[in-house]
């Protein structure tokens, strides 16, 4: 029997989708909406609807490594977002170029930028449901949720809201953002094109899938959602709650890998965590093997390492998703990335950039000390929220205290008399996963009482 095959004409499908009374129903096309056919494509205005949203602009106050970092050179996440954007940007314009060529899949009316256009807004998006202090945060959000003490506020959940909760995931956070939260809120969200929220999702499953794992991009509130942007995709369903991944995810991931592989650790040679020894020692065998530079300039020979390994990246994974082009095509690509099956020589140096980063720049004092604090920073925030909410959602408004009332004016977006449980700690999510690291810090410390003093 032959396995299904995705093909290139759903695939980059610009159909857009709103909720209307619950119902998960097509959009019409933006551009011919607003009369600008022919001057901004579908995913173009994609582009723009990423780029003005609130939640992109809070990522210029969110960690990328250096938590609260008070150099002005090293990278936050808006700053790694824009990066990886422009690295996307380029792999996908090079894959629409070679599926224009050969083996002539590239559908017609499209343009091999249209595929670079969808890599880039997935690449802008990637981070925007990442937490305050980055991982850490997330890491954080799961210890509270998942500590003994708070069974009682957890038990009326179902099994699959209880894993949600349970496991905060910027990956979902993120899909949530653009499909339910930013611009029309609850009703499809920036109602981007299906192509582009393909791209975005790395994990096309939900927390039920893959349990131990921890890493899914789909909670239970966004899944009606998703399945009609996977139906228009023509994404290969592995069960309920579970598909192939978008092709063109794999390039937005590539993306990312590339630079925080190789930009961490140019930040960490700017703020004197690395020598730039180090780092011409890992890439300098590969941008320049039969010829020396002569740049005085350490910052500008570490910008030029940095360029000349990117370029490098580029070509070699571009042709790499080609030269597994009909495996992606069919959900089966034979490694977890393309990075994992890509030539020896730019694997080799991207693992080896990821260990040297590991061993000396994610474990540094100053970042570690910062990681301990936002355990207890996000603490303090959920300890007031959680409560609260759960007071509201299970036993009604009437029933709070005075000091509960005072509690919930935190969130940005009231509750509802009639929501659910599981609904109001989603709020949650969203109300402590938009903070930036500055803000979490602040308010921790202010509802704390010792910002009194």
């Amino acid at each position: 029997m032959t396995s299904p095959r995705m093909g290139w004409p759903q695939l980059l499908s610009p159909q857009r989708f709103k909720v209307k009374n619950e119902q998960i129903i097509a959009a019409p096309a933006a551009a011919t909406d607003q009369g600008l056919a022919g001057l901004r494509s579908e995913f173009h205005i994609d582009h723009d609807r990423v780029v003005f949203s609130t939640a992109f602009r809070r990522l210029g106050r969110k960690t990328q490594v250096h938590p609260l970092a008070q150099h002005d050179h090293t990278h936050n996440r808006l700053t790694h977002s824009v990066e990886v954007a422009s690295v996307g940007r380029s792999l996908g314009n090079r894959v629409g170029a070679s599926l224009e060529i050969s083996p002539h899949e590239l559908p017609e009316g499209f343009t091999p930028f249209d595929v670079g256009g969808i890599v880039q807004v997935a690449c802008l998006a990637h981070d925007m449901g990442n937490p305050p202090f980055g991982h850490t945060g997330e890491y954080a959000l799961r210890d509270w949720f998942r500590d003994p003490a708070r069974a009682e506020l957890l038990a009326p959940l179902t099994n699959a809201e209880h894993c949600d909760i349970t496991t905060y995931e910027g990956n979902a956070q993120g899909l949530r953002l653009v499909c339910s939260q930013e611009m029309y809120r609850n009703e499809g969200g920036m109602r981007l094109s299906a192509a582009t929220v393909g791209a975005l999702v790395k994990y096309p499953w939900t927390a039920q899938c893959y349990p131990k794992r921890g890493k899914f991009n789909i909670y239970q509130a966004e899944l009606p959602y998703y399945r009609e942007v996977a139906k228009s995709l023509g994404l290969i369903q592995r069960g309920d709650e579970q598909w192939a991944r978008h092709p063109l995810s794999y390039l937005m991931e590539a993306a990312d890998d590339i630079c925080y592989a190789i930009v961490d650790l140019e930040d960490a040679v700017e703020i004197g965590i690395l020598d730039l020894h180090e780092l011409e020692s890992l890439l300098g065998p590969i941008v320049h093997p039969d010829k020396q530079w002569h740049i005085r300039d350490p910052r500008q020979y570490a910008a030029a390492l940095r360029g000349t390994m990117v370029g490098a990246c580029v070509s070699d994974l571009a042709d790499t998703f080609m030269r597994h082009h009909d495996a992606l095509l069919h959900g089966e690509l034979p490694g977890k990335d393309l990075i994992a099956v890509a030539s020896p020589t730019i694997r080799d140096a991207l693992l080896a950039a990821k260990q040297l980063a590991h061993d000396k720049v994610y474990r540094h004092r100053s970042k570690v000390v910062t990681e301990i604090a936002a355990y207890p920073c996000l603490g303090i925030v959920l300890d007031t929220l959680m409560p609260a909410v759960h007071a509201f959602c299970v036993h009604g408004p009437d029933a709070l205290s005075p000091r509960q009332q005072t509690q919930l004016a935190l969130l940005e977006t009231p509750l509802e008399p009639g929501l659910s449980l599981y609904q109001g700690y989603l709020r949650v999510f969203d109300f402590v996963g938009g903070m930036t690291d500055n803000h979490a810090a602040r308010l921790a410390r202010e509802i704390s009482g010792l910002g009194l003093i």
